[in-house]
């Protein structure tokens, strides 16, 4: 029998870890609007929380990059799970006793933890040789479909069971999250052994001959093109999903859609951004990272131009799919690309850094789509995406097809 090698047993953790995080995640976030507005009492602040989510997300981000240099990625991630078990709670508190000020407040926390659990991502990849790094960033984005699936499903349940313990039963979804976030943080805790940051270093002493040393400096990593290129590739195509993805429903709801209709078109928008990623890994170990960011872009330039062109059901749901697809295809390879162009000592706070511009780019697409879609509506928005998109294109054409080998090394 061949046993379980360290690599495969942190993968496993990964992914097992993010799939629960992910569940909870999407369970909690099914009713916060819903709370959002009871508890404040206004309609108007049904979008606050996941502002306060946005704002812990973006902040956590660089600080959990930075601990993983500094005290290794276990530690740095099960510090990010155990935040996030904290907020769960303080959230379904504060729907038990009323208060939107807990409320917040946990969810803030919430947010923070998945600043850090998204970086789970260039974990796996970095104990991964190089051929394989895409696949490894492709299987932890995978894991999102775990939660997109089977987070729906338990809001219910968890609704039901506190109910039966004379408790709030919108509470329900946060403490089923709390127990899920728990056992992701037990497995990272336990199973991320060795550290893979040891495994990173090894790796990179093969592949450069030396070690690591302390690594460059922020802005000297920075101004390298492949890490401007990785970090626009993620930051472009996560603001133009967001624009498109959050005002679709308000758009299918002025055009007489059901609920059910719109459920159908979002679930497809998250099959394109999930469901594929293992194929889109090996697309990109296959046929490179800017190759793939090309096709991103193209594809997010496709639905952008599809999705205002009609209303109706089928084409919504290929525009979405598509545009779930076109941010895959920009994640994973930008991920993939970023995480090729440093070494083992940089990894962490680079990474968390670009993480933080990802996380700021979502924001300004989910707070100014509102703003564009009532001067313009949907031909506004999508043509915003489709310039943004566009510029994506033309930045890594003009960046140099030609010399695509050099901006895959890891140097």
């Amino acid at each position: 029998m061949t046993s379980i090698t360290p690599r495969q047993r942190i993968t496993a953790a990964l992914f097992l870890s993010q799939s629960l995080f992910s569940a909870a995640m999407i369970a909690a976030f099914t009713v916060t609007p819903i709370l959002a507005a009871q508890l404040s009492g206004s309609d108007r602040n049904a979008g606050v929380p996941s502002t306060f989510s946005l704002v812990g997300r973006a902040l956590a981000a660089y600080p959990i990059g930075w601990l993983m240099g500094r005290v290794g990625r276990r530690m740095a991630l099960s510090l990010g799970y155990g935040l996030a078990v904290v907020g769960m709670v303080m959230t379904a508190w504060g729907v038990m006793v009323s208060s939107y000020s807990w409320f917040l407040l946990g969810v803030t926390l919430f947010g923070m933890g998945r600043g850090a659990s998204e970086q789970s991502r260039y974990v796996a990849a970095e104990v991964q040789p190089l051929a394989r790094r895409a696949k490894a960033i492709g299987l932890i984005v995978f894991a999102g479909t775990v939660g997109a699936v089977g987070g729906p499903l338990l809001v219910q349940p968890s609704e039901q069971l506190l109910t039966t313990f004379g408790q709030e039963g919108m509470a329900g979804p946060f403490v089923l999250g709390a127990l899920l976030t728990l056992v992701a943080y037990l497995l990272v805790l336990t199973l991320l052994r060795p550290d893979p940051k040891v495994l990173s270093q090894e790796f990179s002493e093969l592949e450069n001959g030396a070690a690591d040393g302390n690594g460059r400096p922020l802005w000297q990593i920075f101004a390298l093109p492949p890490v401007l290129l990785a970090v626009a590739a993620m930051t472009i195509g996560q603001l133009v999903m967001t624009l498109i993805m959050v005002i679709t429903p308000l758009y299918m709801d002025q055009h007489a859609h059901s609920t059910q209709a719109i459920s159908w078109v979002i679930m497809a928008h998250t099959l394109g951004m999930f469901g594929l990623s293992s194929v889109t890994g090996w697309l990109i170990d296959r046929y490179g990272r800017i190759t793939l960011i090309i096709v991103g872009a193209a594809v997010l330039i496709l639905s952008s131009i599809l999705t205002p062109l009609s209303a109706a059901l089928i084409p919504l749901i290929i525009a979405l799919f598509l545009l779930g697809l076109g941010w895959n295809f920009c994640f994973v390879a930008g991920s993939s690309l970023l995480s090729d162009s440093l070494s083992g000592a940089e990894k962490g706070r680079t990474q968390g850094a670009g993480d933080v511009v990802v996380a700021l780019a979502s924001g300004a697409g989910s707070l100014g789509t509102g703003a564009i879609f009532a001067n313009g509506g949907m031909v506004a928005i999508s043509g915003v995406g489709l310039a943004f998109s566009l510029l994506l294109m033309a930045l890594f054409v003009w960046s140099g097809w030609s010399r695509r080998p050099a901006l895959l090394s890891p140097k």
